[in-house]
């Protein structure tokens, strides 16, 4: 069995509970769901940070957490979805291969927005931010 429990789902070694499926991309239900409908989507080639994909491969899982979404949404009649990506271990990322979250949200619910992930905030000046956007820029 691979080391990576995600390759071996991909890999038909450990059994998936799979939505959507391509050639490059894979989807299944989360073994241990947030919410009725949790579900992840991957590339079914290992990468660890979605940086470390090929653009093309990224632009594939994208388009995976589209049709996905839509379904999981209509699938268990929510009202939205978070999607997101821990995207390394400081980031939360419990398993070593890309993985987009899509998970089903109500109102009343329970969960928290987005913003409720990061901890206390940073408070920076119109100079700082200025910079950071800079910085980001001359890197792309």
């Amino acid at each position: 069995m691979s080391e990576c429990i995600f390759c071996a789902i991909v890999e038909g070694e450990i059994p998936g509970r799979t939505v959507y499926e391509t050639d490059e991309v894979l989807a299944f239900l989360d073994v241990n769901p947030l919410a009725e409908g949790h579900t992840l989507v991957i590339p079914k080639a290992h990468h660890e940070r979605v940086t470390d994909m090929p653009e093309s491969l990224a632009a594939e899982v994208m388009r995976g957490v589209y049709h996905v979404t839509e379904a999981v949404e209509a699938a268990v009649d929510a009202e939205g979805a978070t999607i997101a990506f821990n995207d390394g271990e400081a980031a939360g990322q419990e398993v070593p291969h890309v993985h987009a979250h899509v998970i089903p949200r109500w109102h009343g619910d329970g969960g928290g927005p987005i913003h409720a992930i990061a901890g206390e905030r940073p408070d920076l000046t119109d100079e700082e931010l200025d910079d950071v956007a800079e910085r980001i820029t001359a890197r792309l």
